[in-house]
C-alpha cells in the first residue's frame, strides 16, 4: 500500500510542479529537528496535492519531509497528521475518518513513557486561492473552486488547475506535545481537544486570508435601504423637501453607487501580479516590519482597521500589496473621490476601494448613507483601511488628523458589534516619493491639478530606481479597551437598532486621533535618504566632505541603535559609508571633487526635495538633538536640570511633531543618550553630577550637527515666547499673525526654505500647546497673557537660540 502511494505521489509531482506556486508565510521560529525533539505537522486535508505542495514548501524552509516517517522508541509514525479525508464524490458514500486521533493519542502516550521526549507539532495551513464564499451560491466556476471543508477529488482538480499558482502555505508556531501531556493529559479526550483546537485555528486562518462571505453591491444596497437610520433619513428628507420618498430613494441610490466598492477576487489577483512586476522595477526592496502582529489579530477574531500615514498615491497600492503578501485579505479602502477618474475609479472599486467626498457639505443623506455603509463593512467582518490625515502630506510630516472616519468607526461599535475593533497604525516611508516635485509647486502657490490617468502614467513612465520602500506596522490600538479607559460607561450608549451620537464622542475621538498619529510616528523607518537629508539640512551651505558625512551618519545611526526613539523604530543595518553609496546611486546628492577629496552637497532643487525626507524622521531625533543642544550651549549642566529642560521643551513640541513620549519615557531616553555620549567619549559627568562636552573638535562637530536638527523648532518657540511676553495682552489671532510675519522674515534672513516654518496652522498648534502647558493664560477679556512660569521657559529657549536670530526677533 505504501509503495503504491509513493508511486502515485511520484506521478503527481511533475504536473503539480508546473501548476502550483506556493507563497510561504511562517510565524514559527527556526526549528532544528533533534532526536529528543522530532517534528510533526498537522494539516487540514488528507490530500495528495496538499501534501506534495507542503513537501515542496518544507524543503524551501529546510524542514523535514512531511511524507516521511518518524521512529520514536522503536515505534514508527507518520510525520503528518491529517484532520479530514476528502469528501466522497457521490453523496451516498460516507466520509471516512483519518487516523489523526490515533496518531495524536500514540504521541501523547509516548511522552508519558519517555519524559525526555518533547516532539513539536507545526500547524501547516494550505490555502488554495483567495476566493471567499458568497452570499448566494450560483453554479459557476467561482463556486466550484471556492474553498470547502475537504473537497472531493474532482473539485480539488479544478482548484489546482485554476488556483494552483495562487497557493498560500502558512506555518504557525509549533505546539509542544510535552506541554499538552503535562497540562492536559494523555488520554483520548486530550487528543480530541488538541485536534479540535487545530481545526478552529485553521478556520480562523482561512477567514483571515480569504475574508468573510462576499456581499454583492446590490445586496449591500438592499441592506442599506433596510437600515433604520437610512429609512428615517429618507423619510425626513422627503418631508423637509416636500417630495416623494421614491424621489429621495433615487438620490440615495445614486449616492450608494458613488460610494460602494465592487470587490473582485480575479481583479485583485491580476493587480497583485502587475504590482509584483512594477515594484521589482521601481524599488530596490520593500521592507516590511511587524507584520506578524496582523496575522495574530486576524486569527484572534479582531476587526482590523488599517490607519496609515499618507505620503503618496503609491500608498494605496503598496500597502494593499504588502497585506496580500503577508497572507491576509485585501482590506476595503476609503479613497478620495478625486481618484474616481476613468479608468482608475473602476479598477480601484474592483480592488476593494470605496469612495468618500472631501467634504460632506451638510448633506445629511450622504453622511448617513456613508456612515451606515462603513458600519455594514464592520458588521460583515471586512478589514478596512482609511487615511486619518484626509490627504497626502506635502511637507513630509504627518498632518493633523481628520476625525470623521474615526468617529464613524466608534459609532459603528455602538451598534453592538460582538468582536473587538482594532486600529493598526502604519508608517509608510520612501526613499523617493514620485509626487515630491509637485508638492513643492503646490506649497509655493501653484494650483493643485486634478488626478488623471495621464498624470499617473507620466509619474511612472521612466521606471527609475526609487530606492527602498518601507511599511512598518505599529502597535495595535484596541478601540474597545481604549473606550473602557476613556469612557468607562460607553456601553450604555450601545443601541443595535439606531444608536445616537453620545456627548462624549467628539472629545474621545480627538484623543484617539492624536494617539493614532503618535503611534504612526512611533513606527518610523530610518533610511539613508532621510538621514542624509537631516544631516545636510543641518549643515552650513548644505554641504559636507564625504568623510565627514559618513562619520555623521555613523553617529546618528549608533545613537538610535543604543538609545532608540521607540521599540518599533526600524534602523538600517548598513554603515554610514554604505548608506551614502546607495543614496549617491539614487542621484539625490551632488558629488564634487577637489584636491582635498569629495564634497557632498545639495543642489537648489534637491534641497527642496530632501527637506521632505528630512521631515519624515525629524521627530525621532528631537530628544537627542535637545540633549546635544543643551550640552552645546552650557559649559556644564546638572543632570537633573538637563532632564527637566529636555522634558519641558519636548512637551512643547509634542503636538506639533506628534511625539508619543511621556515624562518618564523622555527621562529614560535622555539618560540613555547621556550614557551613549559618555561611552563615545563625547560627554562626561563630574562627581558633582554636572555634564560637559569633550574638547575634541571632531567629536564636537557631531554634537553640533545633531543639535542643529532642532534649531528651527527652537526658533519658532523663541518667536512665540518673545512676542507673547512683549505684546501681552494680545488676541490669539493677532499673535498668530505676528508670529507668522516674523517667521517669514526669519526664513528669508536665514535661508530657511521650509513651508512648515511659516505655516499658520503649525504656529497655531505651538501656541495652543504653550497655553496647555500653562505658560499662557486667557484673561477676562479673552486676551492672551503670560503666566508666572513663562519667564523661565522663555529664558531656556532664548539661551538655546543663536544671538543673530534673537536680534532679528527683537528688531
Amino acid at each position: 500500500m505504501l509503495a503504491l502511494r509513493s508511486f502515485f505521489y511520484l506521478l503527481l509531482k511533475l504536473p503539480l510542479k508546473l501548476l502550483v506556486r506556493c507563497k510561504i508565510i511562517t510565524d514559527s521560529q527556526s526549528i532544528t529537528e533533534q532526536p529528543s525533539q522530532p517534528i510533526f505537522y498537522i494539516v487540514r486535508h488528507q490530500s495528495a496535492s496538499d501534501l506534495l505542495a507542503l513537501q515542496n514548501a518544507c524543503k524551501k524552509q529546510n524542514l523535514p519531509d512531511p511524507l516521511g516517517q518518524v521512529t520514536i522508541n522503536g515505534k514508527s509514525l507518520n510525520r503528518t497528521l491529517c484532520l479530514a479525508k476528502p469528501t466522497p464524490l457521490f453523496s451516498w458514500r460516507k466520509t471516512r475518518k483519518t487516523t489523526a486521533t490515533a496518531q495524536g493519542l500514540a504521541l501523547l502516550n509516548l511522552h508519558v513513557e519517555d519524559e525526555s521526549l518533547d516532539a513539536k507539532l507545526i500547524p501547516a495551513n494550505l490555502i488554495w486561492g483567495r476566493t471567499p464564499t458568497k452570499e448566494r451560491k450560483n453554479l459557476n466556476i467561482g463556486t466550484l473552486i471556492a474553498d470547502q471543508e475537504s473537497p472531493n477529488w474532482l473539485r480539488k482538480l479544478f482548484i489546482v488547475l485554476f488556483l494552483g499558482r495562487d497557493t498560500l502555505v502558512r506555518f504557525s508556531e509549533a505546539f509542544s506535545f510535552r506541554n499538552i501531556t503535562d497540562n492536559h493529559g494523555s488520554d483520548e479526550t486530550a487528543a480530541h481537544k488538541f485536534l479540535r483546537v487545530a481545526r478552529f485555528h485553521f478556520h480562523r486562518q482561512t477567514i483571515a486570508a480569504k475574508g468573510p462571505r462576499l456581499m454583492h453591491r446590490k445586496q449591500m444596497f438592499t441592506a442599506l435601504f433596510a437600515n433604520p437610520s437610512v429609512k428615517r433619513m429618507i423619510s425626513d428628507e422627503a418631508k423637509s423637501k416636500k417630495v416623494s420618498e421614491a424621489e429621495i430613494k433615487k438620490q440615495a441610490l445614486v449616492i450608494m453607487n458613488e460610494i460602494a466598492g465592487d470587490y473582485s477576487v480575479s481583479w485583485v489577483r491580476f493587480g497583485e501580479i502587475i504590482l509584483h512586476w512594477l515594484w521589482k522595477r521601481l524599488y530596490s526592496a520593500i521592507n516590511v516590519s511587524n507584520a506578524k502582529v496582523l496575522r495574530k489579530l486576524a486569527q484572534d477574531g479582531h476587526e482590523i482597521i488599517y490607519v496609515p500615514c499618507h505620503r503618496s498615491h503609491m500608498d494605496y497600492l503598496l500597502l494593499s500589496y504588502v497585506i496580500l503578501q503577508e497572507g491576509l485579505v485585501m482590506p476595503r479602502i476609503a479613497a478620495g473621490i478625486n481618484l474616481n477618474f476613468w479608468p482608475a475609479g473602476t479598477v480601484f472599486r474592483k480592488g476593494g476601494a470605496f469612495f468618500i467626498r472631501r467634504s460632506f457639505g451638510g448633506n445629511r443623506l450622504y453622511s448617513t448613507i456613508f456612515r451606515e455603509y462603513l458600519g455594514l463593512l464592520f458588521e460583515r467582518g471586512y478589514a478596512v483601511k482609511y487615511y486619518t490625515e484626509g490627504g497626502r502630506s506635502r511637507t513630509g510630516r504627518v498632518l493633523a488628523p481628520k476625525t470623521g472616519m474615526l468617529a464613524m468607526t466608534i459609532q459603528s461599535l455602538l451598534r453592538g458589534i460582538d468582536r473587538p475593533l482594532t486600529l493598526v497604525p502604519v508608517y509608510m516611508g520612501y526613499e523617493h516619493v514620485m509626487e515630491v516635485g509637485t508638492y513643492h509647486k503646490e506649497l509655493s502657490g501653484s494650483e493643485k491639478k486634478s488626478e488623471s490617468i495621464f498624470g499617473v502614467l507620466k509619474a511612472i513612465k521612466s521606471l527609475r530606481n526609487y530606492g527602498n520602500g518601507y511599511v512598518n506596522f505599529g502597535e495595535p490600538m484596541n478601540i474597545n479597551e481604549f473606550l473602557n479607559k476613556q469612557v468607562p460607561d460607553w456601553k450604555d450608549s450601545i443601541d443595535p437598532i439606531d444608536p445616537q451620537k453620545p456627548t462624549w464622542l467628539t472629545p474621545t475621538v480627538n484623543v484617539l486621533a492624536g494617539q493614532v498619529m503618535e503611534n504612526i510616528n512611533k513606527s518610523a523607518a530610518l533610511n539613508g535618504v532621510a538621514l542624509i537629508a537631516l544631516i545636510l539640512q543641518a549643515s552650513k551651505n548644505k554641504a559636507l566632505s564625504k568623510r565627514e558625512l559618513e562619520t555623521q551618519l555613523d553617529f546618528f545611526l549608533n545613537l538610535q541603535r543604543q538609545a532608540p526613539f521607540s521599540e518599533q523604530l526600524t534602523i538600517p543595518e548598513e554603515t554610514g559609508a554604505e548608506l551614502l553609496t546607495h543614496v549617491i546611486s539614487l542621484n539625490k546628492v551632488t558629488i564634487t571633487e577637489d584636491s582635498f577629496g569629495s564634497l557632498v552637497s545639495l543642489s537648489e532643487t534637491a534641497n527642496l526635495e530632501m527637506r521632505y525626507y528630512r521631515n519624515n524622521i525629524l521627530h525621532t531625533y528631537v530628544v537627542p538633538a535637545m540633549v546635544c543642544r543643551l550640552l552645546d550651549k552650557h559649559s556644564k549642566i546638572n543632570q537633573d536640570e538637563l532632564v527637566t529642560k529636555v522634558h519641558k521643551l519636548t512637551a512643547l513640541l509634542k503636538e506639533d511633531l506628534y511625539l508619543y513620549q511621556d515624562t518618564k519615557q523622555v527621562e529614560q531616553q535622555t539618560l540613555k543618550i547621556l550614557n551613549v555620549l559618555e561611552n563615545m567619549n563625547i560627554a562626561k559627568q563630574s562627581k558633582a553630577g554636572f555634564w560637559s562636552l569633550t574638547d575634541d573638535g571632531e567629536l564636537l562637530s557631531q554634537v553640533h550637527a545633531m543639535a542643529e536638527c532642532i534649531d528651527e523648532s527652537l526658533q519658532r518657540l523663541a518667536i512665540i515666547t518673545s512676542l507673547t511676553s512683549r505684546l501681552a495682552p494680545i488676541s490669539k489671532r493677532d499673535l498668530e499673525t505676528k508670529v507668522v510675519a516674523i517667521a517669514k522674515r526669519l526664513s528669508v534672513l536665514n535661508n530657511i526654505n521650509a513651508p512648515e516654518f511659516i505655516d499658520k496652522r503649525a504656529q497655531s498648534t505651538l501656541i495652543a500647546t504653550i497655553r496647555e502647558q500653562g505658560y499662557i493664560e486667557m484673561n477676562d477679556d479673552g486676551l492672551l497673557v503670560t503666566s508666572d512660569s513663562m519667564a523661565e521657559i522663555k529664558a531656556t529657549v532664548i539661551n538655546l537660540v543663536d544671538i543673530e536670530v534673537l536680534q532679528s526677533i527683537a528688531r
